[in-house]
């Protein structure tokens, strides 16, 4: 794809241009039961092929176009994922004097820096994402960043973002904001709790040195990002893979404290997607 959508898609939102997609919207969507959405604004703020990354992979504009509110049906709202079409409506009540755009949705695939942090670079690549690095340092009003701030997530993985901003002297909103740079290479991994180095940010790391003796990743499969209460109350009670996770009956996840509807939701949703067995 090329144009307006490329632009787009080096844009990381996780919303239609400020209005948030919510998580069960966003799971609909990829299960294509949910392919549309109906906003208000001024004028259109996306266009054909735009595409937003979001936490369940590359979501894709179809169509955009005006329509008259009067004329949505209730397959639109259907579409929509809304509860009927009156519920729509109630929606789009806020902002009444701007017109109504319909905006047509479809997944379009797992995020590319998924696959991008599990490439080790080759040599010309390394080469790259060191003049990239360099390009950030010098154009950082805080002098150089990038070597530093890898060192600490590669020491502290999973450390809340708080704590490693406090480690370095800096605040935390500018800390998450440069972590994201790192994240476009593919070097980092943003978790629930905190972050860690990808396999290809490891090799950037250890590049023109010896390798770092690293703790090996827990074998199975990852848990799906739940939040960091539930995440934190997984983790002490020793589930830290979905494999494990779908061998304790849900009545007892759900009775540690931090796993909410929506974190049991989304574990239910991703056992089924990886065909686990579940324990009743």
């Amino acid at each position: 794809m090329s144009g307006a959508g490329d632009v787009a898609v080096g844009r990381l939102r996780h919303n239609l241009s400020g209005v948030m997609i919510r998580p069960v919207e966003l799971a609909a969507i990829k299960a294509a039961t949910v392919d549309l959405a109906f906003r208000r604004w001024e004028r259109p703020r996306v266009v054909v092929g735009t595409r937003m990354r979001t936490a369940v992979g590359l979501i894709e504009v179809t169509s955009v176009e005006p329509v008259d509110e009067l004329a949505i049906t209730e397959d639109d709202a259907r579409r929509a994922g809304a509860a009927s079409l009156d519920a729509l409506r109630r929606g789009l009540a806020a902002k009444a004097d701007r017109p109504v755009f319909r905006v047509g949705l479809r997944w379009a695939g797992e995020d590319p820096r998924i696959a991008l942090r599990q490439r080790p670079p080759t040599e010309a690549e390394l080469a790259a994402i060191r003049a990239r690095l360099d390009h950030l340092d010098a154009a950082s009003s805080i002098g150089p960043w990038t070597q530093q701030t890898l060192a600490i997530i590669d020491r502290s993985p999973e450390v809340r973002a708080p704590d490693l901003a406090a480690e370095l002297g800096r605040d935390t909103l500018s800390f998450k904001r440069d972590v994201r740079k790192l994240k476009e290479l593919g070097l980092t991994e943003s978790l629930d709790i905190g972050y860690r180095l990808s396999p290809r940010g490891e090799a950037v790391v250890d590049d023109g040195g010896p390798a770092r003796a690293r703790p090996a990743p827990p074998t199975g499969t990852r848990l799906p990002r739940i939040g960091a209460p539930a995440t934190r109350a997984l983790t002490a009670a020793g589930l830290t893979t979905l494999e494990a996770v779908a061998a304790v009956p849900e009545r007892e996840l759900a009775a540690l404290h931090g796993v909410g509807p929506i974190a049991l939701t989304k574990l239910r949703e991703a056992v089924a997607e990886h065909c686990l067995d579940r324990q009743a």
